[in-house]
């Protein structure tokens, strides 16, 4: 745009020894009766950033910092469209069955999961009957939410799940692309203490 080429310019090298993730901060809260699916509108009131020498660890950070607390041990309720259902979402999956956390998925779900090794409890969709995922959630019996929709029906009924996510403060992640990155996080957790540097350690 300049009018000169990026070779004139003594720029940084790109290849820092470290990763950068930053994150919205999406105080839904403070919008009653606005659902938490992500649209083209903007709805973040700031950002933060993770800073680690992993992706993982930094994306942790990212999350710590947005104030979403990634749990421990509990259940992780898992329902994927069928176009996510791949590698990402096996991953994600694993990751968080071998961490100790117990999965419970719908059963489109849970067939898939299980056809690849990977054992859940099913639950019953809003409109299956009673209990269902949402009397699961605001009974406390979930504590981590992958949830990948697609069609106007499947959006509708997921906004139950949502709206008790939202107030109940359960981590919710709406893409596979998020799920893996949320289990990878949890991951990275386990491998040493979380550390803080001051900024001016990242300046190369």
């Amino acid at each position: 745009m300049a009018g000169e080429p990026l070779s004139n310019f003594d720029l940084v090298d790109p290849n820092v020894p470290y990763y950068a993730v930053k994150e919205a901060v999406l105080p839904f809260n403070r919008f009653p009766g606005v659902d938490t699916l992500l649209g083209p509108e903007m709805r973040s009131t700031g950002e933060v950033m993770g800073l680690d020498k992993t992706f993982s660890r930094a994306f942790l950070k990212s999350q710590m910092g947005a104030g979403v607390d990634l749990p421990t041990e509990g259940n992780v309720f898992v329902s994927i469209k069928d176009s996510d259902k791949g590698d990402m979402i096996l991953e994600a999956a694993r990751n968080v069955s071998n961490l100790g956390l117990k999965i419970v998925a719908t059963r489109g779900t849970a067939e898939y999961l299980a056809s690849n090794g990977i054992m859940s409890d099913v639950v019953n969709k809003v409109y299956e009957g009673r209990p269902n995922i949402v009397d699961m959630m605001k009974d406390g019996g979930i504590q981590l939410v992958f949830n990948t929709t697609e069609g106007v029906q499947s959006i509708d009924d997921s906004r139950g799940i949502r709206s008790v996510a939202l107030y109940d403060r359960i981590p919710y992640y709406t893409t596979a692309a998020g799920c893996r990155a949320a289990a990878r996080a949890m991951k990275g957790r386990t491998e040493s203490e979380i550390e803080v540097h001051p900024l001016q350690d990242f300046i190369v």
